[in-house]
């Protein structure tokens, strides 16, 4: 061990770079939909083995950055397949949602490798330091800007539910770190601290499946929202046919004939996905009314759909909304999307990226007021999640007026039978758990799924396969988790003993 070290770090040129490219590639295999975790600690050990053999800053950030670029475009590669779904418009944004992002977001980590290069740290210290600098790479990635906490590396663990319920209590942040951690001490070439790390996760392991044991079984009518029983439709259109104006009323159709199809079960709500149809539910009252048709008494279709207000002046206003219609097309309750995607909803910066035509000819969505929740007939209180709102932890709950349930609609046939998908889904479960709250998910081309507060999959239905599946609403926990309590203090409070013990250990060594 102590040879590939000194191999590893005493690489240069090409080599060295090369390298680093390569274990952020290996880095992204072990999240979803691969999960190969023991390539995680291959890959952090390497890097850090790196940053040991930086004789420079410059080499250093140089590092990270290689490895941060290889471990975003293998993660986040399927971005660009939204923009081939009308190619001839954004062509130009290929390179940019491909190669772009992955170098912008590769500066987290080049900082993150520099930051450890200028400490000089080495050894059990340098490895505990890594743990601490990645996480608060990560956390800051979720929050600078609009924000973007996709693929953080606690969601290697999503086959391993027992391994998630530690999140419940210092969040998917909280998961993160252990994980570096974990997956940095053998990069000290310590074998306490090898056997430590390994120790950490059999620990983590453990207490989820004592809290799992202590859970009720999935089938338990106990467990289930009485008098509930919930239809998601999932048509499966293809992005390039949604919008076709002459195939919408053909969609609508589709929607209406699967809500409708008798499968031998009474649903009591109707569940469509993010802009489900391409009508303004807003101000089109024959569409309504057919969908009015479809609802069952007492309950509602819940679905997204594009708002629209013309009363603001010679431009109208957009929202990407969430409606509840009820029988005779009524609007019981709506819900307004607040987190936009840039670039996919609104455009920053219109003033400099105006001039393109593709940019000139589109319009900015406007933005919600943030989470809410919403009371809608027949239903608990449940907060609405469009799209990518729900990758946000602890942002995903109105918290003075808690819900006892989560509804996530979105469309990923933006990106095809991609990484996207699954990783959308599997991020979207990890709010459940954290939260301690049922989440449903009902997505255009799949996955759609419902998941109980503990994160197990209680029902769902696959990438690009069209149908529809009835099934109940699980009960919320019968309290709050910590997590959705304190939401990252507990993280704050392991990163400030984490580093405590680094820098008690960085003085020993310096002695």
């Amino acid at each position: 061990m102590n040879r590939l070290a000194e191999r590893t770090s005493a690489l240069t040129g090409r080599r060295r770079y090369g390298l680093a490219f390569v274990l952020g590639i290996g880095a992204a295999l072990a999240l979803p939909p691969f999960y190969v975790l023991p390539l995680l600690i291959v890959s952090i050990t390497g890097l850090i083995w790196q940053i040991e053999g930086a004789a420079t800053k410059r080499q250093a950030f140089a590092l990270g950055w290689c490895f941060g670029f290889g471990f975003f475009v293998a993660g986040l590669y399927w971005i660009a397949n939204a923009l081939l779904v009308d190619s001839a418009r954004f062509w130009w944004m290929v390179p940019l949602a491909a190669a772009g992002l992955p170098a912008l977001l590769a500066l987290f980590i080049a900082l993150v490798t520099l930051a450890l290069h200028l400490l000089r740290l080495r050894g059990l210290a340098l490895a505990l330091a890594f743990a601490v600098a990645w996480t608060v790479a990560e956390w800051l990635r979720g929050h600078i800007l609009t924000g973007f906490p996709w693929n953080l590396l606690g969601y290697g663990w999503a086959p391993l539910t027992a391994m998630l319920q530690i999140t419940a209590y210092i969040g998917i942040y909280g998961l993160s770190l252990l994980t570096v951690l974990a997956a940095a001490l053998p990069a000290s070439r310590s074998r306490p601290a090898i056997a430590g790390g390994f120790a950490l996760l059999l620990a983590v392991g453990g207490f989820g499946a004592v809290r799992l044991a202590g859970a009720p079984a999935l089938d338990d009518p106990a467990a289930q929202v009485p008098g509930v029983l919930l239809r998601l439709v999932q048509p499966n259109i293809p992005q390039k046919e949604k919008w076709d104006g002459d195939r919408r009323e053909a969609h609508l159709r589709t929607h209406l004939a699967m809500s409708a199809e008798d499968r031998g079960t009474k649903p009591t709500h109707i569940l469509w996905s993010e802009t489900a149809i391409a009508y303004l539910l807003s101000e089109d009252v024959h569409a309504r009314a057919l969908i009015g048709e479809v609802a069952p008494s007492g309950g509602a279709v819940l679905t997204g759909g594009i708002r629209i207000d013309r009363r603001v002046g010679p431009t109208p206003h957009f929202w990407n909304s969430f409606y509840a219609i009820g029988p005779g097309g009524t609007i019981p309750a709506t819900y307004d999307k607040a987190h936009l995607v840039p670039f996919g909803e609104y455009v920053p910066l219109r003033s400099i990226f105006g001039f393109m035509p593709a940019v000139a000819s589109s319009l900015d969505f406007r933005d919600g007021p943030g989470p809410q929740t919403l009371a809608i007939p027949g239903l608990p209180p449940v907060s609405p999640l469009i799209c990518y709102e729900v990758i946000f932890p602890g942002a995903v709950t109105d918290p003075a007026e808690r819900p006892a349930w989560m509804l996530n609609v979105t469309n990923d046939g933006w990106y095809g039978y991609s990484s996207g998908p699954f990783q959308h889904f599997q991020i979207a479960r990890l709010r459940a758990v954290e939260e301690g709250l049922p989440l449903v998910r009902v997505a255009n081309t799949g996955i759609s799924g419902i998941v109980d507060g503990y994160g197990r999959v209680t029902a769902r239905l696959g990438l690009e396969q069209k149908g529809v599946l009835d099934a109940p609403l699980p009960k919320a926990l019968d309290a709050a988790t910590f997590y959705a309590r304190w939401r990252d203090l507990p993280l704050a409070a392991l990163l400030a003993l984490l580093l405590a013990v680094t820098i008690v250990i960085g003085r020993r060594r310096t002695r």
